[in-house]
């Protein structure tokens, strides 16, 4: 989730995706991409209630370790 968007930025983005009445609304992963690498940046994304928090330019073993423990291995799916 890109955090500056034009219309809505990506913390509010995610507090709505999180208030959503539906099953996956709690648990889809969401994790923060931006320039805003600062502490208070990284408390702002993980109250909104997203996963993780990766400033750019993103480490792609960083990226990969994230999305490996997030995102659950699907049977018979392509790599």
């Amino acid at each position: 989730m890109d955090l500056r968007m034009p219309v809505m930025d990506g913390l509010d983005a995610t507090r709505t995706i999180r208030a959503l009445d539906r099953p996956d609304a709690k648990t889809v992963p969401i994790l923060a991409l931006t320039a805003n690498a600062f502490d208070e940046d990284v408390r702002n994304s993980l109250e909104a209630g997203m996963n993780a928090h990766m400033a750019k330019p993103v480490d792609p073993d960083v990226l990969f370790d994230n999305l490996r423990h997030l995102v659950p291995e699907h049977k018979g799916t392509h790599r």
